[in-house]
Order: structure tokens, then C-alpha cells, then sequence
């Protein structure tokens, strides 16, 4: 079932930008930033053979870059999930750091639907 979170999502945007001061870092940022180098982490782990490792692989090393350089844009956030959730979607083992990542892009906001 496909259920509409748009508002959900952008109270959840608010919420963490408020938290934000200027001189800091953005709440949002480290939480993409942890999950991104946690499932890095646990796809270097995954011995078993993916087809499109590389393609994740390279996603979340370009993703990491982005996200050191401050806050990216959403429509590349859901670009990166995009292609990352395609390379490894089908992996029971990363599923549950793979929906850490989403959680994480949901943060900035512009999430309009998610799945129940």
C-alpha cells in the first residue's frame, strides 16, 4: 500500500533544519553521512557475488564526497537511493542498512510517498 508522507516528511525537515545553527554541522548531514559509510561498510563485508557492486560502490563513494562538502540536493539524494536501492535491493543481508539510508534522505524533506 502506498501511503502519502509529504507532510510527515517536511515536518521531519523542519524539525532537523531547526536544529541547525549556521556554524555547525547539519544534523541531516551526519545522519546520511553515518548511514552512507555504515552500509559502505557492510556491502565491503557482503562476500557474496552482486552484479552491480560496482555501481553501488561507486554511488556511495560519490555520495560521500557530496555530503562532505555540506548539504546536498534532494533530487541528487533520491537519485543516489535510487541507484543504490537498484544495485542492492534484491539482498536480504543489506535491507535493513540499505533502509537506514532511506530514512536518512527522508530527513531533507521532499519525500512524497513511502511504502507500508
Amino acid at each position: 500500500m502506498v501511503k502519502d508522507r509529504s507532510g510527515e516528511a517536511a515536518r521531519t525537515a523542519a524539525a532537523s533544519a531547526a536544529l541547525y545553527d549556521g556554524n555547525g554541522v547539519d544534523p541531516r548531514v551526519e545522519a546520511l553521512r553515518a548511514a552512507v559509510a555504515k552500509l559502505h561498510r557492510e556491502l565491503a563485508g557482503y562476500r557474496a557475488q552482486l552484479p552491480d557492486r560496482g555501481i553501488a560502490e561507486e554511488e556511495l563513494v560519490a555520495l560521500a564526497a557530496e555530503l562532505s562538502m555540506g548539504v546536498p540536493e534532494v533530487e541528487r539524494l533520491r537519485r543516489a537511493l535510487l541507484v543504490i536501492a537498484g544495485a542492492l535491493g534484491s539482498v536480504s543481508a543489506l535491507g535493513g542498512v540499505l533502509a537506514e539510508v532511506c530514512r536518512a534522505v527522508e530527513l531533507f524533506g521532499g519525500a512524497p510517498f513511502s511504502q507500508d
